[in-house]
């Protein structure tokens, strides 16, 4: 016996500038969805709309509040839209940064059966925000919400560039990159990887708190009050979801570390999702602060003296912006190795040290931390190495690139308008 199934619908909306047909016709063939999308042009006194999607790590989130900063310093008015998951790293981040932030459903990563209907929603979620918002121009940092939402910017006519944060990029921006208006990279190595003719080379935008740091006695009081701010601080940051290798061996590492040391002082990010077992197997200590979560880090960077952290692309580039001496552990866990890159190209630019996770037991973050921390030479080389690699200005440089970009394709469009008329 067969079964035949015949699903027809349709629907349509406008605005005052786009128009939408959604249709599928009835048939006994499987259901087809066609999208058609007529647009025009904005008039030119609406204040720019600037759109970002990207989310799930702070490499993906951070870069477009960064980019948002410098485009509201050269254009007051302008206005901001972030698009990401719900409950997430990225809807926090937003929110305390005190941006409009639309929720967009993500897959799940236990079913890949549910692929394509979760991927078909979050394309619909987005033209759905991206319609009501109007943006002149779309931004796409990364993770899983940027490439539907850059495909729904497409479908719409809408600008859309890339960010791409990493020494080698993911499968998402390679796709999207033969269809972005703009590509940003960080590093000259990336260039190899997308249409030469579209690429910026602009290095990773970073927050403005971070790139003006408040004094180190500053941020020891917000973290150990009363504490002598000549004391040095090793800042461990085990991601934002928690690595477990990282977390294990400072589990069995740190205690000792303050009872041998007077003088140091540890500040720990366990991650969100490993906070609780490490809280209760942490022993309370004046001089240890932990938490799951740093959301003032530029105090973080600014009390530092050694970092000791994953390898994640803005993480890097904002060692890189303080100037800060650090030791690398790169996840396994990323299937293009980017983190094991980042990690090579940190230690030729900064000569930071790096240490595998196959190599990385209590013992021997040890000795790469007190090899550095006695060494005040080696610390001051360091620190020169990655100021000097650093682009302070890779967030202005894109924004400015971008308002170029909307400004170019506005006026094509009004004298498209001209002609036609």
């Amino acid at each position: 016996m067969a079964i035949t199934t015949t699903l027809s619908f349709s629907f349509s909306f406008s605005t005052p500038f786009r128009s939408f047909q959604f249709q599928t016709p009835p048939s006994s063939h499987p259901t087809r969805l066609s999208i058609s999308c007529h647009s025009s042009s904005p008039p030119s006194s609406d204040p720019l709309r600037v759109a970002f999607a990207g989310g799930g790590t702070g490499s993906n989130v951070y870069p477009a509040v960064s980019i948002a900063e410098e485009l509201k310093a050269l254009n007051p008015a302008c206005q901001f839209l972030f698009l990401g998951a719900p409950n997430s790293v990225e809807s926090a981040a937003i929110s305390s940064a005190g941006y409009d932030f639309a929720s967009v459903p993500s897959p799940p990563d236990t079913n890949p059966l549910f692929f394509p209907h979760r991927f078909f929603n979050s394309l619909l979620q987005c033209l759905f925000h991206l319609r009501n918002f109007q943006p002149h121009v779309l931004v796409g940092t990364g993770g899983y919400i940027s490439f539907p939402a850059c495909l729904a910017a497409k479908l719409r006519g809408t600008n859309f560039v890339i960010h791409e944060p990493n020494s080698v990029p993911g499968f998402s921006n390679t796709l999207l990159s033969s269809f972005a208006d703009a590509i940003f990279v960080a590093f000259n190595s990336t260039l190899d990887n997308f249409p030469r003719n579209k690429c910026f080379v602009c290095g990773n935008p970073v927050r403005l708190s971070i790139r003006n740091l408040v004094s180190k006695e500053t941020a020891m009081c917000r973290f150990f009050p009363g504490s002598n701010c000549g004391d040095r601080v090793l800042l461990v940051l085990a991601g934002s979801y928690g690595a477990n290798a990282v977390n294990i061996a400072m589990l069995n590492l740190y205690y000792q570390m303050l009872r041998r040391d007077s003088g140091l002082h540890v500040i720990w990010q366990t991650g969100v999702e490993a906070f609780d077992e490490m809280d209760s197997l942490v022993k309370s200590h004046p001089r240890l602060y932990m938490t799951p979560f740093m959301h003032c880090m530029d105090l973080a960077y600014a009390a530092a003296d050694l970092i000791v952290s994953r390898a994640g692309a803005m993480t890097c580039y904002e060692i890189l912006a303080t100037g800060k001496p650090s030791i690398l552990i790169p996840s396994p866990n990323f299937s293009e190795g980017n983190q094991f890159r980042n990690a090579s190209l940190m230690a030729d630019l900064a000569g930071v040290t790096v240490i595998t996770e196959d190599e990385l037991d209590s013992s021997t973050l040890a000795i790469a931390i007190e090899k550095i921390l006695r060494d005040q030479k080696k610390m001051e080389d360091m620190s020169e190495r990655a100021l000097k690699a650093a682009n302070p200005n890779a967030s202005a440089e894109i924004a400015k690139h971008i308002l170029s970009l909307v400004n170019e394709s506005t006026k094509k469009k009004r004298d498209g308008h001209k002609v036609e008329s």
